[in-house]
């Protein structure tokens, strides 16, 4: 292993745990289906991208969360929302990323956005979506 995938590594267990690291660092030292990609990520995102000065942690994670939002990851917006609150980020600011975000991005993807990042709030306890809320499709938020 490079000294870059272990920064990568370092910097992946601060944002996602050290469980997740090692199940990383575990695939990318294999020889299974998409262990390059894996490398490539360890070396680019993480110690590249995310080792950068510049923006703190938590000014990378709203970027990201935008980014994604317009991109309709919402796969990846679930990990990144998790990634944003381990950065600092409150549910009010992620939810005000997607408002930010419906206005260049359009509805449709700010929507799923939402839906996304809710999901991922209420399994952390940072929201409660009430029954009446969830079937008109609206939110309550408990921040």
């Amino acid at each position: 292993m490079t000294e870059k995938q272990q920064d990568g590594l370092r910097i992946f267990s601060e944002l996602r745990g050290a469980e997740r690291a090692a199940e990383m660092e575990a695939r990318m030292e294999s020889d299974s289906f998409g262990a390059a990609l894996i490398q490539h990520a360890t070396d680019y995102v993480f110690s590249s991208v995310w080792g950068r000065e510049g923006l703190d942690r938590k000014q990378r994670s709203l970027v990201t969360i935008g980014i994604l939002i317009g991109l309709r990851q919402t796969d990846e917006l679930r990990n990144h929302v998790e990634i944003g609150v381990t950065n600092g980020l409150s549910a009010r600011e992620i939810e005000e990323a997607i408002l930010q975000s419906a206005a260049y991005a359009g509805f449709p993807a700010a929507w799923s956005a939402l839906r996304a990042a809710t999901e991922v709030l209420q399994r952390l306890g940072l929201v409660v979506v009430s029954e009446a809320a969830s079937t008109k499709g609206e939110k309550e938020t408990n921040v």
